[in-house]
């Protein structure tokens, strides 16, 4: 494929959700390639949402624009809240603004237990259908990569995001604040962070665009690829315009 000069393309950091790595954004980064420089920041490193910022911001380019995911989502506020103007543009794919609910707690915590007591494998079976939407339950390209993804990440940085998630703040207050281009994508049948979550960051962001992706569970860049690079290539193109 052929490039725009090196320095013409935007550049993109990606960050993906917990328990996932690059292979949650393949299709966005092959798609989009003729568009943006991008790069799909290491999350499993650290147990804390502050410390993923620091980590992700202490190797990225001196300005650029930020796509993430769920927990990823998390740590893209964090970012605005620490750097706000190296930040160029903004997509949010299903994730909240909200600490957990006692419930979720609970749940995690569940999660944390089990695979505490060597029972990894145990995870991800029992969370895939709360990820994907059961139609994509048997596909090999989206429940398949799900299952590989959280192999790879591993047990020990699964409990260092989980308790990185436990601890992270409310980040609604900050939403008012951002003002970059903000685009918000959210599977209809995101059973983890449901529409409204991202419906009410959306609302809360000054100018920022919610698009509801039908037939879609939490992992709208695997489910819906097509969908989800359509929407960024766009908003990335209008972060390149207004730069």
């Amino acid at each position: 494929m052929t490039h725009p000069p090196h320095d013409a393309r935007l550049p993109l950091l990606l960050l993906p959700g917990l328990l996932c790595d690059a292979a949650l954004w393949s299709h966005q980064v092959r798609d989009l390639d003729d568009l943006v420089q991008s790069r799909v920041a290491d999350l499993t490193q650290a147990d804390s949402i502050a410390v993923m910022a620091e980590q992700v911001l202490a190797t990225a380019p001196p300005r650029f624009a930020l796509a993430a995911l769920s927990m990823g989502g998390y740590v893209a506020f964090e970012i605005m809240r620490r750097a706000p103007e190296r930040v160029l543009g903004l997509c949010l794919v299903d994730t909240s603004a909200r600490p957990d609910t006692d419930e979720q707690r609970k749940r995690r915590q569940a999660l944390l237990k089990l695979a505490q007591s060597g029972k990894f494998k145990g995870v991800t079976p029992r969370l895939l259908p709360t990820l994907i939407h059961p139609d994509f339950a048997n596909d090999p390209a989206i429940a398949g990569v799900v299952m590989e993804m959280a192999e790879r990440v591993g047990r020990d940085a699964f409990l260092r995001q989980q308790t990185a998630i436990l601890g992270r703040v409310d980040s609604r207050p900050g939403l008012a604040a951002i003002r970059v281009p903000t685009l918000c994508i959210v599977g209809a049948d995101d059973q983890v962070t449901p529409p409204d979550r991202l419906a009410e960051v959306a609302a809360a962001v000054p100018d920022a665009r919610l698009v509801v992706l039908e037939h879609c569970g939490h992992l709208a860049p695997l489910e819906q690829p097509g969908a989800v690079t359509a929407l960024m290539r766009e908003w990335a193109a209008m972060v390149r315009s207004i730069q």
